[in-house]
Formats: structure tokens, C-alpha cells, sequence
């Protein structure tokens, strides 16, 4: 807990989190459905990459029966991620950067969801199959 602020940092919040998840047993699948959002997007939120909803975050800390610290992980969970400040260096090409900005951000998310769903291992990028297609979005096609 930052002894200046008084809130617990995102580093704090996330180890409680995945404390309670283990022991109670949850899933992520669990935890996002109780939030009522994308479980990739709750992960990443849980892992102190993205900031929830108000709703979303009380309903996650409250899920997950934190006690005496729920509020203080429901009000964390609000907080503005400081996203990547594990990059050392990073391109300044906006593609590039953007690459390196999803596994910065969704990384530690995508593993958590390999682990929960296929066990403890790698993933291997030796056999993959990658596909780039427009695909037509009301905000601008992606």
C-alpha cells in the first residue's frame, strides 16, 4: 500500500487478487462473468493493466470476498493503469510500438488464460498460423 496515497498500487491490488482467486479456487471465467465483462478485459484489470467500471470493479472485489479489503481492491481496480513500464525500449514506429503494446498490456493476461485453460507450459511460436484482414468496425475498420 503507498503509505503517500493511502490506496493500494495495481502491484498490490493484483497480488491480493490472485492470492484470493488461488485460494478460493476461481477462475477467471468466474471472475468475469461476475463482473459482466469481457474476461480477457477483467484479467487484464486484475493484473493492473486496464482500470474497470466502477460496477465492475465492486462486483469483482465482492466476488472474490476480500474482507476488510475489498473497497481498497474495488477502488485500485478504478485506478489509471500506467501501462508497459516494463519496456526498456520500444520502437518508435506506431505499427511496431502497438505490437509491443499489446503484450505489454495483454502479456500477463494471455498467460494467465493459457495456464487456466491448458496447464503450466509455453506456447510455441514455431507453429502458428497468422492472418491479417480488415474487419469492418463502426469506429473505423481495424
Amino acid at each position: 500500500m503507498s503509505e503517500l496515497t493511502g490506496l493500494l498500487s495495481k502491484v498490490d491490488m493484483t497480488e491480493i487478487i490472485m492470492a484470493s482467486k488461488f485460494m478460493q479456487g476461481r477462475t477467471w471465467k468466474e471472475i468475469s462473468a461476475a463482473a459482466g465483462m469481457s474476461e480477457v478485459f477483467v484479467v487484464s484489470a486484475c493484473l493492473g493493466q486496464n482500470a474497470l467500471p466502477a460496477e465492475a470493479a465492486a462486483k469483482v472485489a465482492g466476488f472474490l470476498e476480500l474482507g476488510n479489503r475489498a473497497k481498497d481492491v474495488e477502488i485500485a481496480l478504478q485506478m489509471p493503469p500506467k501501462k508497459g513500464q516494463e519496456a526498456e525500449t520500444v520502437s518508435k514506429d506506431p505499427l511496431i510500438y502497438r505490437f509491443h503494446e499489446i503484450i505489454y498490456v495483454y502479456g500477463d493476461t494471455i498467460k494467465e488464460l493459457i495456464h487456466e485453460e491448458f496447464g503450466d507450459g509455453i506456447m510455441s511460436a514455431i507453429d502458428f498460423d497468422l492472418f491479417i484482414e480488415r474487419i469492418e468496425n463502426p469506429k473505423g475498420d481495424r
